[in-house]
């Protein structure tokens, strides 16, 4: 398995959080999830769908420092730091990267780091089948903390009080894992699970579906206009969906099967609790029309979601 692409273990959503003395909490960091591989002096970096790209990281080297063990597989968010949060599109930024001048320039601008929650192989053989709990103490004592390699912060019984820490330093959320969990790879096991906090963000309707009625929502972006970033259905009401046609009735309307484009000219105000690499929103709760808005200060604020 060593040097190969693996698929990590993945949570299962939950909605709130919880106390409980059966499980282990950890702030979910806001990056890419990453598999490190290291053997003596060779170290590398595999994504969570098994793509290599250690070449994309020259921080790899310095990570590789920080672990004792002559052999290891850590599991680990790659992340791009800005002061104490951990900012998304940095990490994405780096990700996209090929020429090597851009790289080395990223390295000063947008530094990498990754932080390791948890270890499948040492150099003394898999852990996998290990308690969670006995696979934290292994990596305490392979890890030797530096700037590109550091342990997750984690916390036993009291999700609830890291939930709310995790808000008041804008975090995604939290992860809770049970204490005598397996690692199993390729699976979403329920003895993981992320709770993510709300955001909120307003967007431009670019488009509707009648059956159900949901509207299709879109964001202003660097380089893209009104680039479509999910629907939202969940919170819109009779009232809304009346208050929506009566401002769109004379509006030039598109159709593409079950789809309506339409001008984008209103925007809305919306609730989500995830998002995907490609800036697609999930859990999405409509909150209130916005008339009063411009579509063009619907941004995509680059570091703040």
């Amino acid at each position: 398995m060593l040097f190969k692409p693996l698929n990590p273990m993945l949570p299962v959503w939950r909605e709130e959080p919880f106390d409980d003395e059966a499980y282990l909490f950890e702030p979910k960091w806001d990056g890419a999830r990453m598999l490190l591989h290291k053997q003596g002096g060779r170290i590398e970096a595999y994504t969570r769908s098994g793509m290599n790209v250690t070449g994309l990281f020259p921080e790899l080297q310095e990570a590789a420092q920080s672990i004792r063990a002559h052999t290891a597989i850590l599991d680990c968010e790659g992340i791009c730091l800005r002061g104490d949060r951990s900012v998304f599109d940095d990490f994405m930024h780096r990700l996209r990267l090929g020429r090597s001048d851009k790289i080395k320039q990223a390295r000063t601008s947008h530094p990498a780091a990754w932080i390791a929650f948890d270890v499948l192989l040492t150099t003394g053989g898999e852990h996998m089948q290990e308690p969670l709990l006995e696979r934290k103490r292994r990596l305490d004592e392979l890890l030797e903390p530096g700037p590109a390699l550091l342990k997750t912060v984690c916390l036993e019984s009291k999700g609830n009080a890291l939930f709310e820490l995790t808000a008041k330093q804008c975090m995604e959320g939290i992860v809770a894992k049970r204490k005598t969990s397996a690692y199993k790879l390729n699976m979403r096991s329920p003895d993981w699970l992320k709770i993510k906090h709300t955001q909120t963000i307003d967007a431009a309707i670019v488009g509707y579906r009648t059956n159900p009625f949901q509207l299709l929502i879109g964001l202003q972006f660097r380089t893209v206009k009104n680039k479509l970033v999910g629907t939202v259905q969940a919170g819109l009401e009779a009232e809304h969906r009346e208050w929506f046609f009566e401002q769109i009735q004379r509006d030039g309307i598109r159709q593409e099967g079950d789809t309506f484009w339409v001008e984008p000219r209103l925007c809305c105000r919306i609730q989500y609790k995830d998002r995907s690499d490609t800036h697609q929103l999930r859990y999405t709760r409509f909150v209130s029309f916005l008339p009063d808005k411009r579509v063009e200060d619907c941004v995509w604020s680059y570091g703040l979601q």
